[in-house]
């Protein structure tokens, strides 16, 4: 058995037509869904870029003892694993911080590849100080195929047509469709028809909060988000036809997941994943300046049910409605080469329940940035650190209830999902016995995984 898992950055579960939109064109992943064991209630665990590809490389809850940083010397990864067994373990990435400042998440792979070129969102707000390389090479794109996105898949198969014939490991990663939404600018026209070519970047607040901003840009930005995501389905695409052509098919598993989805306007008129403090004068603080900070920042829908789409020879097409998270994927691919799962690991194999929709999932899962308290500084978007002024919010999920928890009062957000999917009606003081209920189940995972006791102590409330 082979293993190609494939991430695609920011992308929104709810923008792929397998998952019911019917708007935005994912061929490519619908068809792959109609192969697949499509997971309806896959969660983030630790958010957002790295601390998710941490999770993803552990199968633990890497928010409890660590933050966005290098892998500790001490925690083994699937690739190191895999490796050892014999597996050749490849991995083409363009996510910009695999290497950068000290990060190690090249390990175990005998083969790595990194694409450059996708910082260069931080040439447009711009750090101090900060040399951006990959201008250079995004001044060289002429043609689509130049592109990141493109050229991480392309990496891929030219590696998988030296080395099909083996036993391997293929972790694929792209940042698209992370913010800067550039694809050729005939995608975007597919969703906004007189498209002028602009490049929207995100304000990581409240488009409301900057005074003059329209709400066409906000528009227009998921347009070209939305232009983004076509391409990478593409690509994407054009990958899944050459493993078919391959006769890889029988022998060769393919996951398919995101880390974290992006706001566009949703909640009040948020535009980002995180939310950037304000200035003295009230104003929204651009959080690319050298002195902005992170403020409240809640994780809705929107950013934390993710797409987990999984085709495994011998397993029939399905649908699991059953709860699961980003930290089960790693053990699962352990499940379907029939390796043992290491102790260490927390994540639960998902094997049995593609064979069995039946199987129960998970009671609850925890969508959380890594646990800090207001002040400490945090790597949350980017290798910059910047102090929080707020709480981190941790989001507990649970049977039909969504708790949004914050340990500062009248700020934790309580939402039945069924019944309200939007999660425009907070509950937490109507169904506080339900909340407080959710709070416990935060409370225990947080001892269970060892959570330091100056972080555990503020939670220990639900302040409402």
């Amino acid at each position: 058995m082979n293993i190609i898992w494939i991430v695609a950055d920011t992308f929104r579960q709810d923008h792929i037509g397998a998952y019911g939109n019917s708007r935005i064109r994912t061929p490519s992943l619908d068809a792959l869904a109609a192969k697949a064991v499509r997971f309806d209630r896959h969660y983030s665990g630790g958010f957002p870029t790295m601390p998710t590809r941490a999770d993803h490389q552990t199968g633990r809850w890497t928010m409890s003892f660590m933050g966005w940083e290098p892998l500790p010397s001490n925690a083994t990864t699937l690739a190191e694993i895999l490796a050892r067994h014999g597996l050749h373990t490849a991995a083409v990435v363009d996510t910009p911080y695999y290497l950068r400042d000290g990060m190690n998440y090249d390990r175990g792979f005998q083969s790595f590849f990194m694409n450059r070129g996708q910082d260069t969102l931080w040439s447009m707000v711009p750090e101090p100080g900060y040399h951006h390389e990959s201008l250079d090479v995004r001044e060289a794109w002429r043609y689509e195929s130049d592109r990141n996105a493109p050229r991480t898949f392309m990496t891929a198969l030219g590696w998988l047509q030296r080395h099909y014939k083996e036993d391997f490991f293929l972790y694929v990663d792209t940042w698209d469709p992370h913010e800067p939404w550039d694809a050729p600018p005939y995608y975007t026209e597919l969703y906004w028809a007189d498209y002028d070519g602009e490049v929207v970047l995100p304000v990581y607040g409240n488009w409301h909060d900057v005074p003059g901003y329209p709400e066409s840009m906000l528009l227009k930005g998921h347009a070209t988000y939305c232009g983004e995501v076509t391409m990478v389905d593409t690509w994407l695409g054009f990958l899944l036809r050459s493993i078919e052509n391959m006769g890889l098919l029988d022998k060769t598993a393919i996951i398919f997941t995101s880390d974290h989805g992006f706001y566009f306007g949703e909640h009040g008129g948020l535009f980002g994943k995180m939310n950037a403090g304000k200035s003295a004068d009230g104003k929204l603080h651009p959080y690319g300046d050298a002195g902005s900070t992170w403020s409240y920042s809640p994780l809705f829908e929107e950013l934390v049910h993710i797409p987990l789409l999984i085709q495994a020879p011998g397993l029939s097409p399905s649908v699991y409605e059953g709860l699961s998270s980003a930290v089960d994927v790693m053990p699962t691919v352990l499940d379907l080469l029939g390796m043992r799962i290491p102790d260490f690991v927390q994540g639960r194999s998902l094997v049995p329940a593609m064979r069995d929709g039946s199987t129960p999932g998970r009671d609850f899962v925890v969508s959380s940035i890594p646990f800090a308290n207001p002040g400490d500084p945090v790597h949350s978007v980017d290798n910059l650190l910047r102090p929080l002024s707020n709480y981190p919010v941790t989001t507990v999920t649970s049977g039909e209830w969504s708790l949004l928890y914050s340990p500062e009062e009248n700020i934790s957000g309580l939402y039945h999902l069924p019944s309200d999917p939007a999660q425009e009606c907070n509950l937490v003081g109507a169904q506080n016995n339900i909340a407080a209920e959710m709070h416990q189940l935060l409370v225990r995972f947080m001892r269970e995984t060892q959570v330091p006791d100056r972080l555990l102590q503020p939670r220990l409330e639900l302040r409402i």
